[in-house]
């Protein structure tokens, strides 16, 4: 009993550690993403952004290609719109970047992304998280990148989608307290030079990746939640007839 009090104490602590951690990033609130991991067009629509736009320098070792059946494509869809030349519907999702020029150009090897909405849930959301992360780039020529951000400060990824989005800028305003000036992000930005996309049409876009990575975590979740309704149903109908059947034993019984 005093070993389930001190592991209850102890993920306690953890909560609260972790929460506590995010509260005092001083960050900013990260928006809602439109998680809808049963559409199946914005499956597909994020399964090609992710294809062309991610997997030039990030893996996704646990993700095979022929996967995306589930998804509603096909083999030959997938070969002829999702695979590099040298790939098979088999293999894993590889980067196509070599590590060692990664680690040079960037600092390190860019993570896998099979499992990065579930690993970055540790920050709130994951989804959420991925979602504000790719639309708050913005350009900052003081980095060797050319681009920061403003979830990641200082990230060592340059902005993958900017001919997408396009280049804009954070607005700040100037807070004084206690004698320092300090800047504070208004959540408004200044559209600099447009991209092929509408701020709308690049937000659903992102949308569609950032689902995408979602169901990519865990291909099977929807099939998951389905048995399992399933299960919660017969459960439910299962105590009813065992509780008319145990009223109809012990009816006579006195």
């Amino acid at each position: 009993m005093k070993n389930l009090k001190n592991i209850a104490l102890g993920l306690v602590m953890a909560l609260g550690l972790a929460v506590g951690a995010h509260a005092s990033s001083g960050g900013m609130a990260w928006d809602k993403a439109p998680v809808k991991t049963n559409d199946l067009a914005s499956l597909q629509n994020g399964a090609k952004l992710f294809v062309n736009y991610c997997l030039n320098c990030h893996s996704a070792a646990f993700m095979r290609f022929n996967r995306l059946k589930d998804i509603g494509l096909t083999d030959q869809q997938i070969k002829d719109n999702l695979l590099f030349t040298t790939d098979k519907v088999g293999e894993t999702m590889k980067s196509a970047i070599d590590p060692k020029q990664a680690k040079e150009w960037f600092g390190a090897n860019p993570p896998d992304l099979t499992v990065i909405a579930r690993a970055k849930a540790g920050q709130g959301t994951g989804a959420d998280y991925l979602y504000t992360y790719l639309r708050t780039y913005y350009r900052d020529e003081t980095k060797a990148t050319g681009w920061n951000n403003m979830v990641f400060p200082s990230v060592g990824m340059p902005h993958v989608l900017w001919e997408l989005q396009g280049e804009r800028q954070p607005i700040f305003e100037e807070h004084e307290e206690h004698g320092h000036t300090s800047h504070v992000f208004t959540g408004k930005w200044q559209q600099v030079k447009p991209g092929t996309m509408t701020p709308l049409q690049y937000d659903q876009a992102v949308g569609d990746l950032v689902n995408y990575l979602q169901w990519m975590g865990e291909p099977a979740q929807n099939t998951r939640v389905r048995i399992g309704v399933w299960v919660l149903m017969f459960l439910l109908c299962f105590t009813l007839i065992a509780w008319r059947l145990n009223a109809a034993f012990w009816k006579d019984v006195k």
